[in-house]
């Protein structure tokens, strides 16, 4: 269960502990993503050269590996990472940028979650539905468009829970309405604002973002779930600031700066 208190302790753990995030992630978002994680009060590091994955699976409280701007070095590098993480306990976030856009994206976001094993995936309905597809043969192709969606967040429920209950992890399902899913519970967060679909990297940041909540709540649902709840707000709050996808970015940053209890209180809406 998601609530306002649940949330903002997850808050005030990641701005006491200020836990480090390591990303191997796009070259598009890297610093929209770093600069969410220092908003919400995280620090990121940004690393993607096999030589250094294991010495930083020593230092991190999680790792995030996001496909966005593939490459093969890349791909071994976030399966090197992921495995260290793993042997440490460390919570590993995947983001299967584009998953059925290419052959190349989809094969990699595969063998990512057979071989790192993450904790946590998040991705839109149509990066989910085609994981599910590709990787368990649920036959629910996701119809990607690059790697913006065909589908509602509703339409890949059944996916996610089958994702999550096959290969144990938690899945989550970004769109309208937020969908975090061990394929037991299944949460909902109502929260956000058209306005970030037209803004690049909000997903990625959504992602980066459960990273700092899994680094401080082992419950990997309720850390992706308060991760989400925090986005959403945080972008309600920027929307009704902005005139735009420019000024929101701004805007968005300073609500993840300044989001409070209060906030929460106020805005949260986890309602099914």
């Amino acid at each position: 269960m998601i609530t306002p208190d649940t949330v903002w302790n997850d808050i005030a753990k990641i701005r006491a502990a200020g836990p480090l995030v390591h990303n191997i992630t796009n070259f598009v978002v890297m610093n929209s993503t770093a600069n969410a994680l220092l908003a919400i009060g995280a620090s990121p590091i940004m690393a993607h050269a096999e030589e250094e994955m294991e010495e930083l699976a020593a230092i991190v409280g999680a790792l995030v590996l996001n496909i966005g701007t593939l490459s093969t070095p890349w791909v071994q590098s976030m399966l090197k990472a992921g495995r260290a993480a793993r042997a440490r306990n460390i919570p590993v976030i995947l983001d299967p940028v584009g998953a059925g856009a290419s052959k190349l994206r989809t094969d990699a976001a595969v063998r990512i979650l057979n071989e790192a094993e993450p904790t946590i995936v998040r991705g839109n309905a149509s990066e989910i539905m085609t994981l599910a597809s590709a990787a368990l043969g649920t036959g629910a192709d996701g119809g990607a468009k690059g790697v913006d969606s065909a589908h509602g967040s509703d339409k890949a429920m059944d996916a996610a829970g089958a994702l999550a209950r096959e290969k144990g992890c938690v899945t989550v399902v970004s769109g309208a309405v937020d969908i975090a899913t061990d394929g037991s519970q299944t949460l909902f967060v109502n929260n956000g604002d058209p306005l970030m679909t037209r803004v690049t990297g909000m997903g990625c940041a959504a992602t980066a973002l459960i990273g700092a909540f899994a680094a401080v709540n082992p419950d990997a649902l309720a850390a992706a779930g308060g991760a989400m709840a925090a986005m959403g707000v945080a972008g309600e709050t920027a929307a009704h600031k902005a005139d735009g996808p420019g000024s929101f970015q701004v805007h968005f940053l300073d609500a993840l700066y300044r989001l409070g209890e209060a906030d929460l209180q106020e805005h949260l809406n986890t309602a099914a």
